[in-house]
């Protein structure tokens, strides 16, 4: 049956509720059965794309763009492979897995230590680091100063030997 707008909504406000679980699926019998459709298709994805939200895969342009064909494998987080470049420098060494692998080398997760997925390396360059962190401390026979009575500054060893030389 056909209605005007009009005459189907005063037909609706006049049916009580077992009428309106009647019409309501007559209007179902109708509609094709799209789901089912869809889940009968096979997806064919013979190169092995990822898939994306909406079940299907990914474009080969946007694989190509993202670089989703390259494997970045990184020792320090238990050779876990990273696909993508994007992935592998935006996320992975900020992420948990990343930080407790350093953690457990007792190594400090530091912008220094980007790029670096080997544990051979990223020891070697955290000895070098700790190397250059001594030079910067602080080392009083080297850096302390003494001035003597005519204004000259003097370090405090070559204070001392001059004063032991009484030449001061």
């Amino acid at each position: 049956m056909y209605y005007t707008t009009k005459e189907k909504a005063e037909k609706k406000q006049g049916l009580i509720y077992e009428e309106m679980e009647v019409d309501r699926e007559d209007d179902h019998e109708d509609e094709p059965d799209i789901a089912s459709e869809d889940e009968n298709q096979k997806i064919y994805n013979p190169l092995k794309f990822p898939i994306v939200w909406d079940g299907k895969p990914i474009q080969h342009w946007l694989y190509k763009l993202h670089g989703l064909g390259h494997e970045f494998k990184c020792e320090i987080c238990g050779n876990y492979t990273y696909r993508g470049r994007r992935s592998y420098v935006e996320h992975h060494f900020m992420e948990s897995r990343y930080q407790y692998g350093m953690r457990r080398l007792g190594i400090p997760n530091t912008k220094d230590f980007n790029e670096i997925t080997s544990i051979v390396e990223a020891r070697q360059l955290w000895e070098k680091i700790k190397e250059k962190q001594g030079m910067k401390k602080w080392r009083p026979e080297v850096e302390e100063e003494y001035e003597d009575q005519e204004g000259n500054i003097y370090n405090k060893k070559t204070y001392t030997d001059l004063k032991c030389q009484c030449l001061i």
